[in-house]
Parts: C-alpha cells; structure tokens; sequence
C-alpha cells in the first residue's frame, strides 16, 4: 500500500511527524535550498516551493499535510494547486491542515473547544479563518477526506525557554487573567499519527495540553529547573514587546483538548508545561 507524504511548508511540527512515520515516503517543500538539503539529510525528498511543480507530487500522495501560513487573500497552497489537490482527492486517504487556536480570539481566560464560535481579533486569526473555510469548501466540492488541527502554543527542543532564563534576558510579563495554552511538539505528532491511523473526514481537533497557564508560570517554573531566581516582572503596559509579541497577548483563552484523548485515544507524553520543560532540560543536559 502506498503511504506517501507530501508535506506542503515542512517546517517543525511537520518534521516531528515525519520522524515518527518509519517506512514512508517523505516528500517536504521548503522555500529555501539550504534547507532543503537539511532535509535531505533527515531522510526527506525535498521540493522547493513556491517554484517547483507539486502537481506530480500531489498526484504521487497518499497523504497530504498542509503547514503553509495564510495571507489576508486565505492560503496559498490553494491559490496555486487547489484543482490539482481536488484531482487528487480520490487517492488521498488523508489529509491536514495545521491551524491555530488564534481562530477563536479572545474569551477573557474562560475555556474554548472545537464548537466554540470563530470569532478572531488578530489579523492572523482572522486569515486562518478564512483559510479553513477555504479548504472545508474543496472537501465540500471534491470529497477531500479533510482534518483541521487547531494548534496551541508550540514547544519543543530548540523552543524553550531556558536559554532566555540563564542569559537574563527573560522577563515575566504580567497581565491579569492571561492565560495561555500549549502543546509539545512531539504531542502534535502524536495527534497527526493517530489521526492518519483512524482518519475521520471533516473532523477538527484542538491540540493542546492538559494545563493552560499564564505566560509568567511557564518561566518561573524553568527558572526553578535551573537553580536560579524567576525572572523580573514587568507590567503588561509598560512592557518594551515587538508588535508581534504584544498581538498575542490580545487573547486570553482556555483550550479543550477533550476530543483528541475521546476520539483518537491519544494519551499525551507531556499533559503540561512542568512535564514538558522538566524533559526539555533532562534532554539538552
């Protein structure tokens, strides 16, 4: 039987996912060449895209993982190869597409699952939206055996927090009732694995931990693994942040994360940011 995955924007989590599927055929778009012979090297085929044809790779699939991140017009990947996906749809088994839970907006800390309403205050938020709606319409159309992952705040190794802690660059921003979820990057590969294995068209799912938090807990807690006093706190309003990092704090939510351990029977290596951190270190020594 043919397990053939094309891996569109195949970026972390998708890599995790790849390390996990022993026996497939990897194919992963990367826009840049020196990564794709990292790549290369890890055991996948690389493409770069945009710029080379994905249609004979599409046709070659037998399961499909979207990564790539939308614009204000919706996803990319669509715009170009939408007629060769639909093409494609009676072969595919499967297919994914990663989304955030940044599709929900802002609920006050109070929790979210898969029925909440979309109603996102970001301009991120807002174009993933539009693009789940985009690929939820080619299922409609063509049959394409779609699953949306909904994805918390990713970590892993290489996104900790402890080099930030030990250099003293680490601030604990405070904002009353923020509340963040997350999830490990090998928990997301799990999910996608158990989904690929009982694959079940039109499903969405929230990939998330057992135990959102706010940001400052999180560091506090390395900060703790590491013998060394929490970082200093700073206000919300008078903290100096990026653009970027001040958007994320707009929304301050509760993810469900019910319907992976009910549906796909997943049991999560790390239920929560202390058991997560507490492997990262172990890990990076």
């Amino acid at each position: 039987m043919n397990t053939t995955l094309l891996s569109v924007g195949h970026g972390y989590s998708a890599a995790a996912l790849a390390r996990r599927l022993g026996g497939w055929r990897i194919i992963g778009t990367t826009r840049r060449a020196e990564k794709a012979e990292r790549l290369r090297a890890a055991g996948t085929e690389p493409m770069i895209w945009p710029g080379e044809d994905l249609r004979p790779a599409i046709a070659a699939a037998s399961h499909l993982l979207i990564s790539v991140a939308p614009d204000e017009t919706g996803d990319p990947v669509l715009r170009d190869l939408a007629d060769a996906i639909g093409d494609a749809a009676p072969q595919l088994r499967w297919v994914g597409y990663l989304s955030t839970t940044g599709v929900y907006g802002d609920h006050a800390g109070g929790w979210v699952d898969e029925t909440t309403a979309l109603t996102p205050s970001t301009r991120r938020g807002r174009a993933r939206v539009l693009a789940e709606s985009q690929w939820q319409a080619l299922a409609d159309r063509t049959g394409l055996p779609l699953h949306i992952f909904r994805l918390a705040g990713i970590y892993g190794p290489g996104r900790g927090p402890f080099e930030k802690v030990k250099n003293g660059t680490a601030r604990r921003i405070i904002r009353e009732n923020q509340f963040f979820s997350r999830i490990h990057v090998d928990d997301i590969a799990a999910v996608l694995a158990a989904s690929i294995a009982h694959p079940d068209p039109g499903a969405i799912y929230n990939v998330a931990d057992d135990d959102p938090a706010p940001p400052e807990d999180v560091l506090t807690e390395a900060a703790r693994l590491l013998g060394l006093p929490p970082p200093p706190e700073v206000a919300f309003e008078a903290a100096d942040m990026t653009p970027l990092a001040r958007s994320f704090y707009a929304e301050s939510k509760r993810v469900r994360n019910d319907r992976i351990k009910r549906d796909l029977g997943v049991e999560l290596a790390y239920p929560d940011y202390r058991a997560g951190l507490a492997a990262l270190l172990a890990a990076e020594g």
